[in-house]
């Protein structure tokens, strides 16, 4: 989860993040401090909304809710391959590259960039795959980056969503959403059984 406003430094942000990437709150005000920041002069919050741990996503979403009721701050969210596009931009990996990112069930996230200098194109939007699919992506000498990425293809490369990167893309989007519209990156059908209502104990 990224917090965006004029002048607030992309770089400071990512450190904050590295040091209390564990501490959602933590990391809140670890990043206002270094910031010399309050909690009152942030208007905008931008989310990263996956592919990656649901119960993460799920919990950086609901803490921005929660700031947007009692903040009224605007909300924007982007995708960890949006931000691995970016960062691969600003490291100049130019050319086609698919970003990968395991989704467990023996399938991985897949999707293909053109990577150029100073920007990115889409040429193959975000999908599950099976792991064959990517498998002979592999054997072909195509270009595989992703978080763990070496774990299953050995010819691919280690490559994480930068924080820096999510704060640059934020700051100069404005395309912001209602809380309520910002969703998890979750390509599978979710489907959650209720809990029963609890027992009452008999008098």
């Amino acid at each position: 989860m990224a917090l965006c406003e004029n002048g607030f430094s992309p770089a400071l942000l990512g450190s904050a993040m590295d040091a209390a990437h564990n501490r959602p709150l933590g990391l809140v005000e670890e990043v206002l401090s270094q910031a010399h920041c309050e909690r009152e002069e942030i208007d905008a919050i931008a989310v990263g909304l996956g592919p990656g741990s649901y119960a993460g996503v799920r919990g950086a979403i609901a803490l921005a809710q929660g700031w947007q009721i009692g903040r009224g701050v605007q909300l924007l969210g982007l995708g960890s391959v949006e931000c691995l596009a970016a960062r691969a931009a600003r490291e100049k990996i130019l050319g086609p590259v698919h970003f990968v990112v395991d989704a467990q069930k023996n399938e991985f996230y897949l999707a293909r960039y053109e990577i150029a200098p100073g920007g990115w194109r889409e040429t193959e939007p975000l999908h599950l795959a099976p792991f064959a699919r990517v498998q002979q992506l592999a054997q072909r000498g195509e270009r595989l980056l992703g978080p763990d990425a070496t774990q299953w293809f050995a010819s691919a490369g280690n490559f994480y969503p930068d924080a820096a990167d999510l704060a640059r893309l934020a700051c100069a989007r404005r395309d912001f959403v209602p809380g309520e519209k910002l969703e998890p990156i979750y390509l599978r059908e979710t489907a959650f059984k209720k809990a029963p209502p609890p027992r009452r104990a008999e008098d």
